[in-house]
């Protein structure tokens, strides 16, 4: 908390000095604050993003650009289980979520962040996040564990589109890996959910108006998310022994859209493990995967697909107390369309999504979990939208002892051939909500 007091406190200062001395040094652009902002899209292609801007002009060389972003939500959710709601935009968790309804209205997140340009192919870029809904603190929505500031990315990047395809990255960022954007106007996708990667390490890039590639060097052990690599056979972050790939290629159709093709592979997935599995501990050995993608825009159309699967069993989706049950294979997928009207105020998306996880053998109780969304955004502004949508999540996985370890007797002993996944369990979930960036 105090570097992030730091951070916020220079900021203000530079923006304070900046006004007085020369009020075109720091910049405000709310529909670049909204695109390098917005999770739904670019989700890992941000470094990308920046590059774009700064050869079309939006970011200009020797400036400062501040963003920020605020997402509020009211929603109401059934389950047919009691405390076991499936739906992963917020952590499902029975600190927060108790009996068979829930409702809530709060801030889902909010973000502030700053974008450097140091003459015209060196830039910096950082982003503040507050997450209560789905940080990794204890406790309940309101325990002050659950309601930090983090760093969220933080990155040098290095490149100039205009004179070389190549570029590279330093620092906290999303890897390369699958496209793991959403048609949704809030749910992130499963395979987002699945295999997002967040993680400290180096990306080298090139980009052209078609082929695409990135490489990107990550640190080993646990990482922040959906990374991992045994480092001397611990969790430790000791060595930059894990990467991931990618690449893709955009075929343009003339002034109706275009269509982009891709896949990647990562040297250590999350899902390696043994028995009982809990977040961020140590494998005995990494577990790859791969993933293919492709993203067709046509007109006021867009649809989407993408598959991913890790190459070997996660060791802990076995149970030894319930052995009927192999180990198995990840295997997350996604697909979805939407279609943009504008009436006269304000462009509207409707858009519908399906997405599954798949992590045990047919009929384990943590076999997969199912996200159906429809959803329908209104953007009052480019930089505004107003969102609603409904979801239906069957089936209840939560990673941490999702084949078993945690479920107690009266008396606080471990059952140890039950588990807290529950392949039946169906969540119903109504959400509206307001997403800003200034």
């Amino acid at each position: 908390m105090v570097a992030v007091g730091a951070f916020v406190a220079l900021l203000s200062f530079i923006c304070v000095s900046s006004a007085s001395a020369d009020s075109g040094v720091v910049r405000f652009d709310s529909e670049y604050s909204y695109e390098i902002l917005d999770p739904t899209t670019h989700a890992n292609r941000k470094q990308r993003l920046i590059l774009d801007r700064r050869r079309d002009g939006t970011l200009s060389a020797d400036r400062l650009h501040v963003q920020g972003a605020i997402t509020a939500v009211a929603n109401y959710q059934s389950s047919n289980r009691d405390d076991k709601f499936g739906y992963l935009m917020r952590h499902p968790t029975a600190s927060n979520q108790v009996g068979k309804t829930v409702s809530e209205a709060a801030i889902h997140s909010a973000q502030l962040s700053v974008t450097g340009m140091l003459g015209d192919w060196i830039t910096a870029h950082a982003v503040l996040l507050y997450d209560p809904e789905q940080s990794f603190g204890q406790g309940t929505n309101t325990a002050i564990d659950r309601n930090q500031v983090q760093v969220r990315r933080a990155y040098v990047l290095l490149g100039d589109l205009g004179r070389t395809p190549f570029y590279l990255s330093l620092g906290k960022m999303a890897a390369p890996f699958g496209l793991t954007d959403t048609v949704n106007p809030f749910s992130a996708s499963t395979v987002w959910h699945s295999f997002g990667g967040l993680a400290n390490g180096v990306i080298v890039g090139y980009a052209s108006e078609g082929l695409n590639l990135s490489m990107m060097g990550i640190q080993g052990g646990a990482q922040f998310r959906a990374a991992n690599t045994p480092v001397k056979g611990t969790s430790v972050p000791g060595r930059l022994n894990n990467f991931a790939a990618d690449a893709s290629y955009r075929l343009e159709l003339g002034e109706a859209g275009a269509l982009t093709l891709g896949g990647s592979y990562q040297h250590g997935s999350a899902y390696c493990q043994d028995f009982p599995v809990a977040h961020f501990e140590s494998c005995r050995d990494n577990n790859p995967a791969f993933d293919v993608y492709g993203k067709l825009t046509y007109g006021d159309l867009t649809v989407k697909g993408e598959f991913a699967r890790t190459m070997d069993e996660w060791p802990g989706t076995f149970n030894p107390d319930m052995p009927e049950f192999a180990a198995s294979k990840v295997t997350s997928f996604d697909i979805g369309a939407k279609y943009r009207h504008d009436p006269g105020f304000g462009p509207v998306d409707l858009s519908v999504e399906f997405g599954r996880f798949i992590a045990g053998e047919a009929g384990a109780p943590w076999e997969r979990q199912d996200q159906l969304v429809l959803g329908a955004a209104w953007f009052v502004r480019p930089s505004v939208k107003v969102l609603a949508e409904y979801v239906r999540v069957a089936g209840y996985t939560p990673l941490n002892f999702i084949s078993g370890g945690s479920v107690r007797d009266d008396e606080g002993n471990v059952v140890p051939d039950r588990t807290h996944s529950e392949r039946s369990a169906l969540s119903h979930v109504f959400v509206i909500g307001v997403n800003v960036a200034f």
